[in-house]
């Protein structure tokens, strides 16, 4: 109890706030022992937590995934006042009208209409391709610094935003293949690939090869093997890379192959066929890769 507070002129233990100066009073004699005290707790009053959530009165996060981060202020598309009644005649009007300007002037000139284009196609893109939030955020900072730097002059918007998209999801830990990002861009593997390196020179970017390990977890939940199984496969890809095995072999099909073996090992057999289109590789690659890693971890399957 050395942190007590006393007051110094009477000794009194009793206090209270004053809210409205912001004072800390003795109740005995009256002395101010503190002033000036931030209230750091909102200025109403919430009794349960959905008046809480709705009494809020910040607005959403900013955020790089809008082209203006989401700072601007926006008229809602429903013709409803605050009160949720429905307006009519000469108001509903003037609302159209400054909705239409509100439009154009979020958007003024041609730098703002290509980064609003880009980030509502990457948007639409992570969206399908599942990727989290933080993925989409790094993608727009990429695009973002390619146009400070002049990187989409003269390129295709979509390849650019397919690369920065890839590049992301490598920087994040989340790794995609090319034609997994090909499959929804509008776009070919090839542009991509091309995008891709331009952007990386250009930004430099320095990003680790890919590992089989960072596909393991996503193969096995589409597999639908068990936890144990994705374990076992990360310690096969962990020894063959200790031993040098992987070197200049594909990480998706080295990624299928050891789990494959996993499955055998751990008693939830899977065919080639399962994993190779679960890894979106061939059936040839996941055999190959299978027998590398059998016979130089000197690994029995049972039969």
């Amino acid at each position: 109890m050395a942190d007590r507070k006393v007051c110094p002129v009477c000794g009194s233990t009793e206090f209270f706030y004053d809210r409205s100066r912001g004072e800390l009073v003795c109740a005995n004699c009256g002395y101010v022992l503190e002033e000036n005290i931030v209230d750091e707790g909102p200025e109403w009053r919430a009794f349960d937590p959905d008046q809480r959530a709705k009494r809020v009165r910040t607005g959403a996060p900013m955020t790089l995934m809008i082209h203006d981060k989401g700072l601007s202020t926006d008229i809602d598309w429903r013709d409803r006042d605050i009160h949720g009644n429905q307006i009519t005649g000469m108001y509903r009007s003037k609302m159209r009208r400054l909705r239409m300007w509100q439009r154009r002037m979020r958007i003024n000139d041609a730098a703002e209409r290509n980064l609003a284009f880009a980030l509502s196609e990457l948007d639409r893109m992570a969206a399908q391709m599942r990727l989290p939030k933080r993925v989409k955020e790094q993608a727009a900072a990429l695009y973002r610094k390619a146009v400070m730097k002049k990187l989409i002059r003269g390129r295709s918007i979509e390849g650019m935003v397919s690369a920065a998209l890839y590049a992301a999801c490598r920087m994040e830990g989340v790794p995609r293949t090319l034609d997994e990002i090909a499959r929804y861009s509008k776009v070919t593997k090839k542009e991509i690939g091309r995008s891709y390196r331009f952007m990386a020179r250009g930004l430099g970017l320095n990003l680790r090869p890919t590992s089989p390990i960072d596909y393991v977890d996503r193969f096995g939940d589409a597999l639908g093997v068990s936890a144990r199984t994705k374990k076992r496969a990360k310690e096969i890809l962990q020894e063959a890379i200790r031993m040098g095995i992987t070197s200049g072999k594909g990480p998706t099909g080295l990624a299928a192959a050891a789990l494959y073996v996993a499955s055998l090992l751990e008693g939830e057999k899977k065919t080639q066929r399962e994993v190779a289109e679960v890894a979106n590789v061939t059936e040839v690659t996941v055999r190959n890769r299978y027998k590398e890693l059998v016979e130089k971890l000197g690994i029995k399957v049972p039969m």
